[in-house]
């Protein structure tokens, strides 16, 4: 059982990709350029096949991007991004073989302010997409749900039924450190 102050969080990156990039920050016609040429480079993996229907994709990862503003700003979130970064709470084999195996990018929990990151119990943009909604987790709700599962992300995941708790970093100040 590790200690919550010591948890690690973990963004996948494709290899040949940019590490710590997000296709929404980007101009929308300079996204779908470069989703074109992603999906078109590389077709059998699975982090790009939404790209191959762009148009589709854009249009919901906006609006949950949105939906997951607002919901952090309840929670009492200061984002300083409109479209956070993904992270992974304590990594996940499922998502690094998603990603090619490419190179991974850790921050350590503790060092986020807790008015900078969100979680969500699987991958948000699912969530998204088959509910309309998703439910969001501070800082504390995350440590709560580790708590209830006798402070075993394990536990949490076997009890849920998901891969990974995915963690989205609202502000780009802590890229410096890693």
């Amino acid at each position: 059982m590790k200690a919550f102050d010591q948890l690690v969080l973990v963004n996948y990156c494709h290899p040949g990709c940019v590490p710590l990039k997000n296709t929404m920050r980007l101009p929308e016609a300079q996204a779908f350029q470069l989703a074109q040429r992603l999906a078109e480079e590389h077709p059998e993996t699975t982090a790009f096949y939404r790209f191959a229907d762009f148009a589709n994709y854009y249009a919901l990862r906006k609006a949950q991007d949105a939906a997951l503003c607002q919901r952090f700003l309840l929670l009492g979130g200061r984002p300083e991004e409109a479209h956070p970064l993904s992270f992974v709470v304590e990594g996940s084999a499922y998502l690094r073989g998603w990603f090619g195996n490419g190179p991974e990018t850790q921050l350590l929990l503790k060092d986020i302010a807790p008015w900078h990151i969100s979680f969500t119990v699987g991958d948000s943009g699912a969530a998204f997409q088959k509910n309309g909604t998703v439910e969001l987790l501070d800082v504390n709700g995350l440590r709560r749900l580790l708590e209830e599962n006798g402070g075993s992300l394990a536990q949490v995941l076997r009890h849920t039924g998901y891969h990974y708790v995915e963690a989205q970093l609202w502000c780009d100040i802590y890229l410096k450190q890693a």
